[in-house]
């Protein structure tokens, strides 16, 4: 019985461990590529010279200053991206053009605060280019290969999408989806 209880303690030590540095990176990576952003927003370059996409995909920030998310966006959604931002689905528009802007958050990480999102609550997203404000319309929770809430309508809209139930532990059976509409510029 001893050794089944030093084996387990150990198992529990190690799996702490790994949580703690998955977070911690994902956590220096946040604090560096936002204050590279910021100094790169600060600049005094053009917007209308400026990159929408930066050479190493970083697109900007998105926040919810209700639920006090605010997190860096990378192009892509591959594991690699979204286990340290907030990815922007490939295929969608960029913020500040027509169409639909899909970006996508693990619901264990960065979104996990959607999951107390309410109709007409503000989300923001900062680009290189310049500030986007949207406003929440509705949710709703859609099986994984739902694709269709990605297509373009008319006008800019911005598509949230994370995991779903926000506490089920494994692969997610269904997906979150936020959307919002942009608020005009004024």
């Amino acid at each position: 019985m001893r050794w089944l209880q030093r084996l387990l303690f150990s198992v529990a030590a190690v799996l702490l461990g790994y949580c703690g540095f998955v977070w911690a990176e994902g956590w220096v990576f946040q604090h560096r590529e936002e204050a590279r952003f910021e100094r790169l927003v600060h600049a005094g370059a053009s917007p209308a010279a400026l990159p929408a996409v930066g050479q190493d995909g970083l697109i900007g920030r998105i926040e919810v200053p209700r639920l006090e998310v605010s997190v860096v966006v990378i192009e892509g959604t591959d594991w690699a991206v979204l286990q340290h931002a907030a990815g922007h689905i490939p295929g969608t528009a960029l913020p500040g053009e027509p169409g639909n802007v899909g970006i996508s958050a693990h619901r264990d990480t960065f979104f996990r605060p959607l999951r107390n999102i309410r109709a007409n609550d503000e989300v923001t997203v900062t680009t290189l280019r310049g500030e986007y404000r949207y406003r929440v319309v509705s949710t709703e929770i859609v099986k994984p290969d739902d694709v269709g809430v990605l297509k373009a309508g008319i006008g800019e809209t911005l598509t949230l999408v994370t995991c779903y139930p926000f506490y089920f532990v494994g692969a997610a059976p269904r997906r979150f989806i936020v959307r919002a509409e942009r608020v005009p510029a004024g």
